[in-house]
C-alpha cells in the first residue's frame, strides 16, 4: 500500500469513527431505573485526651443480629436483660474496629454501652453522645424493635501521649463493603476536627499522618488504582500493542505524553477546577471508553506509531479526570499533607503503569516476533478491546443521559466553557503540529530543487 493510499485509509477511518460517535450521541435510548442500595451508617468519635483515648461509636442494631438480643412481646428488646449482651457487643466492636498508637495495637481498658432509640440525636456532637451513653438507660417498658435503634458504646484505651500517631483498621462486616460506612470524627488535641468516611476493607488508615505515612499511603493508592482499573489497563494495552522492542524510545515518548497529560487534569481536578454536576463523572467515564475504542480502531487500520504521542496526550487529559474521582475520596487521608499526597498518588499511578508495561510489552513483542503474525495479533487484541469498549460506551452513555436529567447550573456551564476552550486550544496546537509533520514526511525527495 502506497503512502497516499495509507493516508486515505487513515482519513476514512477517522471519518467513520467520528460518524459512530455522532450517531451514538444522537441515538435515543430507553431510560432505566437504578435502584439505590441500602446504606448502613455507623457514626463515631475518636478523641485522644491526656493518657486516654476515647472511642465513641453508634452501630445500628441490625449489625448485631447474630447476638440474638433478648426480646419480649412481638419482637421488642428486653431492655432490663441487656447488661450481658451489651458486654458481648462492646467486645465485638473492639475486635472489629482496631486502633493503633504508633503501630502498636491498643486494648480497651474500660467500656460502657447502651441501647438508644431510632429517634435519638445525641451523636450530633461528642459531648452529647458521651452524656447519652453514661446517662440513665431507657426504661424497661420502652419499645425498641429488635432491628431498629442503636447500640451506643464508649471504649477507653490507655495511651502514652495524646500527640501520638493513631491509626484505625475498620473490619466490621467486610462482605458489606459497598453498603456499610463509618463516619468518624477525630477530635485533635489542638481543638480541630477531621472527618473520615471509612469502608470495610480499606485497611490501616493513619488518622493524623506524618508526611512519610501520607506519602506511602498515596503511592500505594495510586498503584492499586491503575492496576485495578480495567478500563485504564485496556487503554494501555491498545496503546502499546503495535510496538515492538525496537520501538522502545517511541514508546517512551508515547507513555510520557500520556503521563504529563493525565497529571495536568489530575491536579486540576484535585484543586476543584472541574464541574461539580453529577453528569461530569459519567461523561468522563464514557470518554475513557471512547478513547479505548478509538485506539482499537486506529490499531486495526495501521496506526502510524511515530505520531501516536499526540492523540495519546489528548486522551491522557480525559484519563486524568478519571484518576481524580478516586483521589477525591482518598484525600481525606492526606491530613495536612495535601500537595505531597497528590504528588505521591501520581507517582503511584506511574509505578502501576510501568509495572503493567514491563509485563505486557515483552510478551506482545515475543508473540509477534514473527512478522507475519504481528498484524493478526494486533487485530485480534484490538478487536476484543474495541468490542468491550463499545459496550462500555453504550452503558456509560445511558448513565450520562440519566444524570443530565437534573440539568446544569451556571457554575457548571462556566466550567464547561473554560475546559472546552482549553481542550480546543490544545487540540488546535496538536493538529497544527501533526499537519506539519505529515507534510514533511510526505514531501518527495528533491521537491523544490
Amino acid at each position: 500500500m502506497s503512502r497516499r493510499e495509507l493516508g486515505v485509509v487513515r482519513e476514512a477511518s477517522r471519518i467513520v469513527f467520528a460518524a459512530m460517535v455522532f450517531g451514538l450521541l444522537i441515538l435515543p435510548t430507553r431510560s432505566a431505573a437504578h435502584d439505590i442500595p441500602d446504606q448502613i451508617l455507623l457514626s463515631g468519635f475518636l478523641k485522644p485526651e491526656g493518657d486516654r483515648l476515647h472511642l465513641i461509636v453508634r452501630i445500628p442494631l441490625v449489625m448485631f443480629l447474630n447476638l440474638n438480643f433478648p426480646k419480649r412481646g412481638t419482637g421488642f428488646l428486653a431492655l432490663d436483660h441487656m447488661e450481658e449482651p451489651l458486654d458481648v457487643a462492646t467486645s465485638a466492636i473492639a475486635r472489629e474496629i482496631l486502633i493503633y498508637e504508633d503501630n502498636t495495637r491498643l486494648k480497651f481498658a474500660s467500656a460502657s454501652a447502651r441501647i438508644s432509640r431510632p429517634s435519638d440525636r445525641s451523636f450530633e456532637s461528642y459531648v452529647t453522645a458521651r452524656e447519652n451513653i453514661h446517662g440513665p438507660p431507657l426504661a424497661p417498658q420502652t419499645n425498641v424493635f429488635w432491628n431498629q435503634g442503636y447500640v451506643d458504646a464508649h471504649l477507653e484505651y490507655t495511651i502514652r501521649s495524646e500527640h501520638s500517631s493513631f491509626s484505625l483498621d475498620f473490619q466490621v462486616a467486610p462482605g458489606l463493603r459497598d453498603r456499610l460506612k463509618l463516619i468518624l470524627r477525630l477530635l485533635r488535641p489542638d481543638g480541630s476536627i477531621r472527618a473520615y468516611e471509612l469502608h470495610p476493607g480499606t485497611g490501616l488508615v493513619f488518622l493524623d499522618p506524618r508526611w512519610y505515612q501520607a506519602a506511602w499511603t498515596f503511592v500505594k493508592l495510586g498503584c492499586a488504582h491503575i492496576l485495578d482499573g480495567l478500563d485504564h489497563l485496556l487503554f494501555l494495552l491498545c496503546l502499546v500493542a503495535p510496538f515492538r522492542l525496537r520501538h522502545i524510545w517511541t514508546l517512551v515518548g508515547v507513555v510520557t505524553s500520556f503521563t504529563v497529560a493525565h497529571s495536568v487534569t489530575l491536579i486540576a481536578a484535585a484543586l476543584g477546577m472541574v464541574p461539580k454536576g453529577e453528569w461530569f463523572p459519567p461523561l468522563v467515564e464514557m470518554l475513557i471508553a471512547l478513547s479505548i475504542l478509538y485506539m482499537a480502531v486506529d490499531n486495526v487500520v495501521a496506526a502510524e506509531l511515530k505520531h501516536r504521542w499526540r492523540i495519546t496526550a489528548l486522551f491522557g487529559l480525559v484519563h486524568g479526570f478519571g484518576f481524580s474521582f478516586v483521589l477525591q475520596q482518598d484525600l481525606q487521608f492526606a491530613g495536612s499533607h495535601f500537595l505531597l499526597s497528590l504528588l505521591s498518588f501520581n507517582i503511584g499511578v506511574e509505578i502501576g503503569q510501568v509495572l503493567f508495561l514491563l509485563a505486557v510489552v515483552p510478551i506482545v513483542s515475543l508473540v509477534t516476533q514473527v512478522a507475519r503474525l504481528q498484524r493478526y495479533v494486533i487485530i485480534v487484541l484490538s478487536a476484543l478491546a474495541g468490542h468491550t469498549a463499545w459496550h462500555w460506551t453504550v452503558e456509560r452513555f445511558e448513565t450520562l443521559r440519566l444524570k443530565q436529567a437534573g440539568g446544569f447550573d451556571r457554575a457548571d456551564w462556566g466550567m464547561v466553557l473554560i475546559l472546552g476552550a482549553v481542550v480546543s486550544l490544545i487540540g488546535i496546537v496538536v493538529w497544527l503540529v501533526f499537519r506539519n509533520g505529515v507534510r514533511r514526511s510526505t514531501r518527495q525527495p528533491g521537491a523544490g530543487d
